[in-house]
């Protein structure tokens, strides 16, 4: 039998990720084959109530599930009754309208957007539909998340909306809400003060216009912070990092020892004598590497092109990618990478408003004078202050290459914290651009303490579900679950939801866990070759060295964390009271 499984607008971007893995798995148990599409399907599944946007389900046999508790408890039995309770669904007031009226029921799209674009993008979504489904109101959430746009809105749902929703908290293109009444605002308000983020939205939202004149009118109110640029640029370095520390552990992994030849100099009689010998050594793939070195020279150009972007938009990516390449050459890193990124960008942004051409030369302004001068500048201002900024990012390595055991403890134990401190907050992500951006000058022993570090939270709070389950409610020990699978997928923000409703206790404890990890991690001397991918990241072999030790890191802060947090939680109804 052939089934299709399908997410409702409700079922949450995690959950009801999570709710379908778990159906597939299921599936495959009863020898059940999961399709693509409801066209080939005999019985759709839906998980999660609220509207299905497929309109391809009409007339064809489905079973909804609402209660996402259930699914997680038993998906074997959901895929049993589907077969023989599923009933013909017809075109209704489930199936998402496409245009106007609104019967008194307000309507609101939003779009999300985060650095990573992995947790919070998807876990503020979640919120904002979750809230709306309190409110009795039409809603829908386009997520500009790391695969791409995902729940795409369409001219029509965006035409009828009563107000727009903008959670980001990087740069993204907005020009379709063009002349909609839109509220911005980040991730982290929309996910743990979504009530109040809904209620400023109808009051503060203003009418967004992309022309020039209305963007210099309300720049005061819409210009985004010097933070907001950083994060921007990272989120485009990101993908880049990943692929290149992978690619050359990969590289590594599958090198040998054999016999090279090498050429040393001797001395013979008291005379230096070039000679060939034999040196056994580790021979990498060298095509490999030689990939892995490439996107890993691009990190600091997409850093510095893209944080200028950010600031001035199309017209600054080009000084800061050129700006970025000569930081690159010269070997100031990422230091330098981020300082020209910003000067590019300011620089373009100044000449756009401030820079006065004749008439007849107006039209190339954009095209010629500002890309030549811009780049002209950016280039020359690399090339003469990127020996200092260099001499800076020389003495950080050899300064980090020369710690001893002690001095690389405490080290440990500061970023372990701080990933633990906001869970995808500055704080968090500030130590987090310091991990990776030590990955390409082979400073990979940092990045092995804030990986651990900031899994330790989402990992902390599973245990504690477990261990004291019953302080916890059925949708705490569900969010569970899912919480100790973000953590092994190094997402840390899977504890945020608990974090949320009981800041004062969970908090402390995270940060205790992931500065004791931090701290052993690198006790142990680990190394981690890429900045994301978790546990799964020990599939490729030499990723992360020592091993043993890096897992015996994790385990005992996430342990800790957990076995405290359980101890003092109140019981749910005391709990909730108290936050």
């Amino acid at each position: 039998m052939n089934i299709y499984i399908i997410e409702g607008s409700h079922a949450g971007p995690v959950n009801g990720r999570l709710a379908k893995a778990e159906l597939a798995l299921a599936a495959n148990a009863l020898n059940l084959n999961v399709v693509d599409s409801a066209g080939s399907a005999d019985v759709i599944v839906a998980v999660g109530s609220g509207t299905i946007s497929d309109k391809s389900v009409v007339g064809k046999k489905v079973y909804v599930v609402e209660d996402l508790n259930q699914l997680f408890a038993n998906p074997k039995q959901i895929l049993t009754d589907a077969q023989s309770k599923a009933s013909v669904y017809e075109q209704s007031a489930k199936v998402a309208p496409t245009s106007t009226p609104n019967n008194g029921i307000k309507r609101i799209v939003a779009v999300t957007a985060c650095p990573t674009g992995v947790a919070h993008t998807f876990m503020a979504a979640e919120a904002i539909e979750e809230e709306a489904k309190k409110r009795g109101w039409w809603c829908k959430v386009e997520t500009r998340g790391s695969v791409g746009v995902g729940n795409e809105l369409t001219p029509e749902e965006i035409a009828s909306a009563d107000v727009v929703i903008a959670a980001c908290d990087i740069d993204v293109d907005l020009s379709k809400f063009t002349g909609k009444k839109l509220y911005r605002t980040k991730t982290g308000p929309a996910l743990k003060k979504t009530a109040q983020e809904f209620d400023k939205a109808f009051e503060e939202a203003t009418v967004y216009q992309t022309s020039v004149n209305a963007s210099v009118a309300k720049s005061n109110k819409e210009k985004k912070g010097f933070y907001q640029h950083l994060l921007t640029g990272i989120s485009y370095m990101l993908p880049m990092v990943v692929a290149g520390g992978l690619i050359i552990a990969l590289s590594f992994a599958l090198g040998e020892f054999k016999d090279v030849l090498k050429t040393v100099k001797v001395l013979e009689n008291g005379v230096e004598v070039v000679k060939e010998v034999l040196v056994n050594e580790l021979v990498g793939e060298p095509h490999l590497k030689q990939i892995g070195d490439i996107a890993f020279s691009l990190m600091i150009p997409l850093l510095a092109g893209y944080i200028s972007s950010s600031i001035a938009d199309r017209p600054g990516l080009v000084p800061g990618l050129v700006g970025g390449m000569i930081a690159e050459s010269t070997k100031a890193g990422f230091l330098g990478g981020i300082f020209i990124g910003y000067f590019a960008g300011y620089l373009v942004l100044l000449m756009t408003r401030y820079l006065r051409l004749p008439k007849s030369m107006e039209a190339l302004k954009p095209i010629l004078v500002i890309p030549l001068l811009a780049t002209l500048i950016a280039g020359l201002t690399m090339e003469y202050t990127g020996i200092p900024i260099a001499w800076l990012m020389n003495a950080l390595n050899v300064w980090l290459k020369s710690m001893n055991t002690a001095n690389a403890v405490i080290l440990g134990v500061i970023l372990g914290g701080m990933m633990c401190a906001d869970m995808g907050g500055p704080i968090n992500k500030a130590a987090y651009v310091f991990g990776t951006s030590l990955i390409p000058t082979h400073v990979y022993e940092p990045m092995a303490a804030i990986m651990a570090g900031g899994m330790v939270p989402p990992l902390a709070m599973g245990i504690a579900t477990l261990i004291a389950r019953k302080k916890f409610a059925k949708t705490e020990q569900e969010s569970g679950k899912a919480s100790l699978v973000l953590g092994l997928c190094f997402i840390s923000e899977g504890a945020i939801p608990f974090a949320a409703r009981d800041p004062l206790r969970v908090i402390p404890c995270c940060i205790i866990g992931g500065a004791i990890t931090g701290g052993m991690a690198l006790a142990f001397g680990s190394q981690l070759m890429t900045p994301h991918g978790g546990l799964f990241a020990l599939a490729i072999p030499g990723v992360v060295k020592p091993v043993v030790g890096y897992l015996l890191s994790i385990v005992a802060g996430s342990v800790i964390a957990g076995v405290a947090y359980s101890f003092i939680k109140k019981p749910e109804s005391e709990s909730t009271t108290v936050a």
